[in-house]
């Protein structure tokens, strides 16, 4: 299990290379009893959080491992983070991709100075692809989620959100392979127990939710979670790591639906601060339309993951 210590220690690693990003409230006319701010980790350098969990990945790695190259799995915003890491500390990466992955985050890959490998759209078939080529070439695998740096590195979140809010009461959390909200949700419940966590998912991809209910780890068919738009959120199963954590700490989780998640991406584009893509707008989504399964809480705090969204579809998003 990883420990406070773990976090604070990828905290002090982060500094100048993520973004400090600062609370913003989102004003809800509906309700006065209700307040929430938005930890806008869209503003990260590359426009997700997960820049935090890789650079505290490879970071950490020895200077004979940095000089095998690493290699990870990502449907987009992890293969950024990764490539953005690896370029930071001049080390070779290679990011194996679904093949259905938006072409802006493919793009901004690439343009980082990654090797893109592409395969078909399940996690499981880009994580073997990515075993395999490690295996050939003895890269380091960067796992996307299940792993204890990557789970410390997402965790600073949780230390910032209680530096900026001490009193904060709930904070809401995407969950797809589980590397945030395992971090976020071991900072918080470790530094201030009473803190709920709560998760939010797609309806169509509610693994995790699943799990947490059968209390072991669920897996869903590619095909099935393929077919939410918040691409970010398409993994089959939470990782063993992640899972350990989730059970230990997260309150509950919740789903919404694909009519739900993008009223929040509208929402969210009022305030060119906040944009962001449909896997980074799940949490206001659960904010918005779950309110009857949420904790009475009056200070409330969602995490926007990532702000990455195909332009073209944003302006589909506010023409409807």
């Amino acid at each position: 299990m990883v420990s406070l210590a773990d976090i604070q220690e990828a905290q002090s690693r982060l500094r100048d290379i993520a973004a400090r990003t600062r609370l913003i409230e989102l004003h809800d006319p509906e309700s006065t009893a209700r307040r929430l701010l938005l930890k806008p980790e869209n503003q990260q350098p590359i426009g997700a959080f997960k820049l935090r969990g890789a650079y505290n990945k490879i970071a950490s790695l020895s200077a004979e491992d940095r000089k095998r190259g690493v290699i990870t799995y990502s449907s987009g915003n992890h293969a950024q983070g990764v490539a953005y890491a690896a370029r930071a500390l001049s080390v070779k990466a290679v990011i194996v991709m679904p093949g259905n992955a938006p072409a802006i985050k493919r793009e901004a890959t690439a343009a980082l100075g990654a090797e893109i490998v592409l395969v078909g759209p399940g996690s499981a078939e880009r994580q073997m692809k990515a075993e395999e080529l490690a295996a050939q070439h003895g890269y380091v695998i960067v796992p996307p989620y299940n792993d204890e740096q990557i789970i410390a590195g997402q965790g600073t979140i949780g230390l910032e959100i209680l530096e900026d809010l001490p009193d904060v009461e709930t904070v809401l959390a995407p969950v797809g392979g589980g590397g945030m909200i395992s971090g976020v949700a071991t900072a918080l419940k470790l530094s201030k127990p009473s803190i709920k966590v709560i998760g939010v998912e797609p309806e169509l991809a509610a693994d995790a939710q699943a799990s947490l209910r059968a209390g072991k780890i669920v897996q869903f068919p590619a095909d099935e979670v393929s077919r939410t738009m918040a691409d970010g959120l398409r993994t089959q199963s939470i990782g063993p790591i992640n899972f350990e954590h989730i059970r230990r700490y997260v309150d509950d989780i919740v789903t919404v639906s694909e009519k739900e998640i993008r009223e929040a991406v509208r929402q969210l584009a009022a305030n060119p601060k906040t944009v962001a893509e449909p896997s980074g707008a799940v949490a206001l989504a659960g904010f918005l339309f779950r309110r009857e399964h949420l904790p009475k809480t009056k200070l409330n705090v969602a995490i926007i993951s990532g702000g990455n969204i195909d332009p073209k579809m944003l302006e589909e998003f506010l023409r409807d």
